[in-house]
């Protein structure tokens, strides 16, 4: 039919249909009521354009839109090995951060991944195993923290865990996904200071060594 909209009733380029319909049937909130939900990219994530009625604090309706991205939900895990005080973590390029001001777009990281149907302890554990050859033992939760609420709908459910570096094995990142990661090994002190000078500049990695700081070696 020619009214037909992917990611509405015809399929996107993933063959997703229905994708206009998150959010309509929220009612936690008294204030807000969705009027209407388009999508409007054709890409591997979904970019939606909302449009609901805000009631404000003044009790006065207002009709606002927001645009949000969804790439689904994500884990990161922080590995520290807890004899030798150091911590694990990846490098690799990020056309992102690249194109937004750092120097090189080379992001040193923690381990971390979108769930891709997982259970998060599954996603992570498997991150972990993909990028830097660790198989988690013992694994703790720490939170689940929205990283960026203004536009992406992202949640990240953030871990730690110990490892002991003779049982490192493989990693690397999955190849046929174009990843190329290195693994990088950095002492506790010098990990905070790479973080005040700006050497690490990932915000789930900053906030997993100030956990780290407050909690393991501080």
């Amino acid at each position: 039919m020619p009214d037909e909209r992917p990611g509405h009733d015809a399929p996107d380029s993933r063959g997703r249909v229905g994708l206009h319909l998150t959010g309509r049937d929220l009612t936690g909130n008294p204030d807000v009521q969705v009027r209407d939900v388009e999508v409007t990219s054709d890409g591997w994530h979904v970019l939606r354009r909302t449009t609901f009625d805000y009631r404000g604090r003044d009790g006065r309706w207002t009709t606002q839109s927001r645009e949000t991205y969804d790439r689904g939900n994500g884990a990161t895990v922080l590995l520290y090995d807890p004899i030798g005080r150091t911590f694990l973590l990846t490098r690799q390029f990020r056309f992102p951060v690249y194109v937004n001001g750092h120097p090189d777009g080379m992001l040193i990281e923690s381990a971390a991944g979108l769930l891709d149907g997982d259970a998060p302890e599954e996603a992570i554990r498997r991150e972990a195993a993909e990028e830097l050859g660790v198989r988690i033992g013992d694994l703790s939760h720490l939170f689940d923290l929205y990283m960026s609420p203004g536009s992406v709908t992202e949640r990240v459910h953030f871990y730690a865990a110990p490892y002991s570096p003779h049982e490192v094995d493989g990693g690397g990142g999955v190849e046929a996904e174009g990843e190329e990661i290195e693994s990088v090994t950095v002492p506790y002190g010098e990990a905070l200071a790479m973080v005040a000078d700006g050497r690490i500049a990932d915000g789930k990695t900053v906030i997993l060594l100030q956990w780290a700081a407050l909690n393991l070696f501080g």
